[in-house]
């Protein structure tokens, strides 16, 4: 099976409320102009990584570099958001939003200690620190906020749900299953706090029809946190599906 090269270098002028709408899982699309990214598919299964650049790596070690890429992310976002919480949040939100960053922080450390111990301490196999631009969102704004919250939360699940089948430790499966149920809890209390009383907390949009969550491949997460403009260091996966 040919396995695509995913470059990230995001470079992006669309305006945040336009880019947000490449996030949604519905829409799998690529912004196009303004934003620098390539799925290349080599003419045999020989993948080469992109001189100079960091790539995420392939089995498990890969993995994990690329759960912490979408852990450094949620957690660059959180920290935002308590640190400039948005105009007349109510206590509950702002009690829910300090327990969400918490978690997150709490997960990209555990993921760069995990990786840490898995390569013996080698800093050239271990994602850097990521670089994130968040275009115009205005932080001040609550829909704006819980907007990319949503986002955020529900691609994470798919993610992680994604990702499961290409992890071989049980040990690492098992506490991804642990991190993805977290996450899923996030993604439920963002949606009640959107739509209060109502049944998007597990809406038909994330939930298939045999009552399973959506799962994504890495390219595809990465095409769609890509597209938006949000990350703009740039790696490679060239050994992820």
């Amino acid at each position: 099976m040919k396995k695509s090269k995913m470059r990230i270098a995001v470079k992006s002028d669309i305006p945040f409320q336009h880019r947000r709408k490449f996030l949604k899982l519905g829409g799998m699309a690529l912004a196009g102009a303004g934003v620098m990214i390539a799925c290349d598919k080599d003419d045999d299964d020989m993948v080469t990584p992109e001189p100079g650049v960091f790539d995420l790596g392939e089995g498990d070690l890969g993995v994990l570099n690329y759960a912490y890429a979408l852990e450094q992310l949620e957690a660059d976002f959180y920290t935002k958001v308590v640190n400039s919480f948005y105009n007349n949040i109510s206590d509950r939100e702002r009690e829910i939003f300090t327990d969400l960053y918490n978690h997150e922080v709490n997960h990209r450390e555990f993921f760069k200690a995990a990786i840490m111990a898995a390569v013996n301490g080698d800093t050239t196999k271990v994602l850097p620190d990521l670089e994130f631009d968040y275009g115009n969102l205005d932080f001040g704004s609550r829909d704006a906020v819980l907007g990319l919250a949503k986002t955020l939360e529900d691609t994470g699940v798919a993610a992680y749900n994604g990702a499961g089948a290409l992890i071989s430790d049980p040990n690492y499966l098992l506490i991804a299953g642990k991190i993805v149920s977290v996450e899923a809890r996030h993604a439920s209390a963002i949606r009640s706090l959107i739509n209060p009383e109502s049944s998007d907390f597990a809406g038909d949009d994330i939930i298939d029809g045999n009552g399973l969550d959506l799962a994504m491949d890495p390219s595809d997460v990465l095409s769609t946190i890509g597209s938006a403009g949000l990350i703009k260091t740039e790696f490679t996966a060239s050994s992820l599906p």
